[in-house]
């Protein structure tokens, strides 16, 4: 079990310097000056909400990297604050890999794996305070233009029980710079 592990080991070291030597050496076959930034986009959401005893608020910065017109990939963040007058209040804070296609440039399909940790705390005994790590896997659809996309998304893992979101389907506005 030991050999078997250092194999792993030693198997991964190997794969990861091949991996990089071949990235290396494939980048420094054009030459031109490192443009890494002009393909780097930024964007993300803030969100807002409250009425008759309820706060919400997120804060969900992003970027992506922009390959070519057609697919990009990227990261962000996602904190948010909730709190319902003597009933609960809950932190969330997590991070999501994005990867959005354009086959052709009005319509974007994207795929974002979202992993958060939610941490409930409740006011009266009622009920158990929480804390989990909760994933969603986004698969959506929208309609681009320019910068904006409008569209739908669908959470293939939904739980109930646990998801932060009320519904698997959500819709949402997308917006990178």
């Amino acid at each position: 079990m030991k050999f078997s592990c250092l194999f792993n080991l030693k198997s991964a070291v190997i794969l990861s310097l091949f991996l990089n030597f071949s990235i290396v050496s494939f980048s420094q076959t054009e030459d031109k000056p490192n443009d890494f930034w002009e393909h780097v986009r930024f964007g993300g959401g803030l969100g807002l909400s409250f009425g008759d005893g309820f706060f919400s608020g997120t804060i969900a910065p992003s970027a992506i990297y922009q390959f070519n017109p057609d697919f990009a990939l990227g990261l962000g963040l996602n904190g948010t604050y909730n709190s319902l007058k003597n009933t609960y209040n809950s932190t969330i804070f997590g991070a999501s890999v994005i990867s959005l296609y354009n086959p052709i440039p009005e319509i974007q399909l994207s795929g974002e794996f979202e992993e958060l940790n939610v941490n409930r705390t409740f006011d009266d005994n009622a009920f158990e305070d929480q804390n989990y790590w909760y994933p969603a896997l986004f698969l959506g659809v929208g309609y681009r233009s320019n910068n904006i996309t409008l569209g739908i998304r669908y959470d293939v893992l939904y739980d109930r029980d646990k998801s932060i979101y009320a519904d698997p389907w959500a819709p949402f506005v997308r917006v990178f710079f």
